[in-house]
């Protein structure tokens, strides 16, 4: 038996947000969460305020999301919205502000008790009092596919590493997917997501909560992606490619709303955390021996994903991973044992398709990083 739950209308392409324009109205008055640079950057912001006007919808823009946001700056910028009045939220944004979204819009429905446990961690819980004010998204990276997810990944400096939080009312009503945002993007930020896309559907597709449907929705986004990838080895991304790779996140974002991660997600954490290594990098450092292990164990799928990419081997798409991911990080054997303990005991371990021990992660992490 198996299940699959995609609450979220989608409208993809070229100008999908003013095409649709009537479909943002989900509310009186919009509060926008973006960080510093992504929305003005790639002109998704402009788009939005264009669209708000002609909706004459008053706004409020917060940009104060960091590149891994805080529960602080979501109760923050629920604050922020409720002083406004707000009654829908817009997320514009790579998975950092689209993240923060879903958890200000239930901060701004369910406001936090002031000094206490509550307002730091009642969020995990995915159980609410009122339900989280309704949102539109508006992605500008071809990597976390938050806009048809519930998940929301934060940082936890109590736990020095990130947790996520889902519930069913944390998904997205509307996501506007357009690639055109993604050419404003620096080569490596790009590279970056796209990888994390691949985690997305390698991690789905090999899951021990895959199903037929989610299956068939990954080998389609890994063959989208190997026909594209040349562009972003060779730096030659046009919008025909980004509107492929924005889409293939998307497929990605929905694999992972019915399987969720593995322990690549959680191997990753410590290296953003301790290391500040960009997301989706992170999970491409561990990805390649993620692979292998995975081949012992189910061998066909492992076949069937390095067809889809067109690639020959483990081997070969680990040199593609290097090529897309240079980096200059140095690691130490006692820091990746330190991580091993706790991530070893991480609820995504028991989804991955081989048995995860402490031993095995810690011989994970050395292959992979020193």
């Amino acid at each position: 038996m198996y299940k699959f739950f995609m609450p979220t209308r989608v409208y993809y392409g070229k100008n999908a947000l003013i095409d649709n324009v009537g479909e943002l109205k989900l509310g009186s008055r919009a509060f926008i969460v973006t960080g510093k640079n992504s929305g003005r950057a790639s002109g998704a912001l402009f788009d939005v305020e264009n669209a708000l006007g002609l909706l004459k919808i008053p706004y409020e823009i917060y940009d104060r999301i960091s590149n891994n946001p805080t529960i602080e700056e979501c109760v923050e910028g629920a604050r922020v919205a409720r002083e406004f009045g707000t009654d829908f939220i817009i997320g514009i944004g790579g998975g950092s502000p689209l993240d923060a979204a879903k958890a200000i819009a239930v901060y701004t429905a369910n406001e936090p008790v002031e000094n206490s446990d509550f307002e730091m961690m009642d969020i995990y819980n995915g159980v609410y009092k009122n339900r989280p004010l309704p949102m539109a998204a508006i992605p500008t990276t071809a990597g976390t596919g938050s806009e048809v997810t519930p998940y929301s990944v934060l940082t936890l400096h109590s736990e020095k590493s990130k947790r996520t939080f889902s519930s069913p009312d944390t998904f997205y009503k509307v996501a506007f997917v357009d690639g055109k945002y993604l050419l404003a993007l620096p080569l490596q930020t790009l590279r970056n997501t796209v990888v994390d896309a691949i985690s997305h559907l390698i991690e789905g597709y090999t899951n021990k909560r895959s199903n037929p449907i989610t299956d068939c929705i990954a080998l389609e986004g890994l063959k989208i992606i190997g026909d594209n990838i040349s562009a972003l080895l060779e730096d030659k991304l046009e919008e025909e490619q980004a509107q492929s790779l924005i889409y293939a996140s998307t497929l990605a974002g929905i694999v992972i709303a019915q399987t969720g991660t593995t322990t690549v997600h959680s191997m990753g954490y410590p290296l953003t955390y301790f290391k500040n290594i960009p997301h989706g990098m992170a999970n491409g450092l561990i990805l390649g021996e993620y692979l292998e292990e995975t081949e012992k164990v189910i061998h066909e799928k492992v076949e069937n994903v390095l067809s889809a990419m067109k690639l020959k081997s483990i081997t070969e798409f680990k040199e593609m991973l290097k090529a897309l991911l240079p980096h200059s990080f140095t690691f130490k054997a006692e820091e990746t044992d330190e991580w091993a303990i706790t991530t070893s005991k991480a609820k995504n371990t028991l989804v991955s398709p081989f048995e995860v021990t402490l031993e095995k992660e810690r011989e994970m992490f050395k292959k992979a990083l020193l």
